[in-house]
């Protein structure tokens, strides 16, 4: 099997509950870091490696996501009539012209597994990535999903981004076992989701990005609701290691785990301060604001 990565899906259902009231009207997804949602960032780096077919699923309320990635004629036209080339460029970047965006509709919130599984008269016979876009992964080389997909071309296997958490956090994850690691790559021998601390077999957690093979449909289809009631990919992914190779990979770069407020502001601080215009005075204002709380300002 080909392991050229064309077709990416974005679970975008979810109701964002952490963040109401906000994400009464505002999808998650569409939270700025800065001057882009959070979407744009993770569509961003699916392009980068490769993916010209972005499938999002989504639920019969959103509609902002949607609107964001369709053509937007009369602010074209204002801006065009108005000579703001600049910023008439940027709304035409939000997605370029080779790339197209599918949605699709998940009727009923299941679990990630079922939402993944919405994609497949899409995706079809091939490999997949899948985005998680609460995962904002910063990095100032080439993306996460970038290195996966060299890995997965090399390898012809699927590709499963990882990290260190604390072991007290591990009920938070999904949590794998592996091989010895080579490199930043290591064979995954069993994955478990949400396991108490001690029952976790590491502390290396399962964050959102994922390349898998066709297969993973099929498994889907036969796996039973698990923890929460929900249908778990983390439950089909198991399944797969006892059929196919699936490596665990340490990328490279910072995550932010924008589902919750922290990362959210964590990860706006970090784009501001490597922000090509705003880097100097983001720096300013934070110095500022640490003098007038009378906070001291740590070098």
């Amino acid at each position: 099997m080909s392991f050229r990565l064309r077709k990416a899906v974005f679970p975008v259902a979810g109701l964002g509950t952490r963040f109401l009231p906000a994400t009464k009207t505002v999808p998650k997804e569409m939270l700025p870091i800065v001057d882009r949602p959070l979407i744009q960032y993770a569509v961003d780096e699916a392009i980068e490696a490769g993916c010209d077919t972005l499938v999002f699923i989504t639920n019969r309320y959103k509609h902002a996501v949607a609107d964001y990635f369709d053509k937007a004629y009369e602010l074209e036209q204002k801006l065009e009539k108005a000579g703001k080339t600049e910023l008439l460029d940027v709304v035409r970047s939000v997605l370029p012209s080779h790339v197209r965006a599918i949605f699709v509709t998940q009727a009923e919130a299941l679990g990630l597994g079922h939402a993944v599984l919405c994609a497949r008269a899409v995706v079809g016979d091939e490999p997949f990535a899948v985005l998680l876009p609460d995962d904002l992964i910063w990095n100032r080389g080439p993306g996460a999903l970038r290195q996966m997909a060299e890995v997965a071309a090399g390898t012809s296997a699927s590709v499963i981004a990882v990290q260190e958490v604390p072991r007290e956090q591990s009920g938070s994850y999904g949590i794998v076992a592996t091989e010895p690691f080579e490199g930043r790559q290591a064979r995954i021998s069993a994955i478990v989701e949400k396991p108490p601390p001690e029952a976790a077999p590491s502390n290396l957690a399962v964050v959102g990005r994922y390349i898998l093979t066709p297969r993973v449909f099929e498994l889907i289809e036969s796996t039973p609701p698990g923890r929460g009631g929900e249908i778990q990919l983390t439950d089909a992914i198991a399944a797969l290691l006892e059929e196919q190779r699936v490596l665990a990979y340490h990328f490279q770069g910072t995550r932010f785990d924008c589902g919750s407020h922290i990362g959210l502001i964590e990860a706006t601080i970090r784009f501001a301060l490597d922000h090509e215009k705003l880097s100097e005075p983001a720096r300013r204002a934070m110095h500022a604001a640490l003098h007038e709380l009378g906070v001291r300002d740590e070098p």
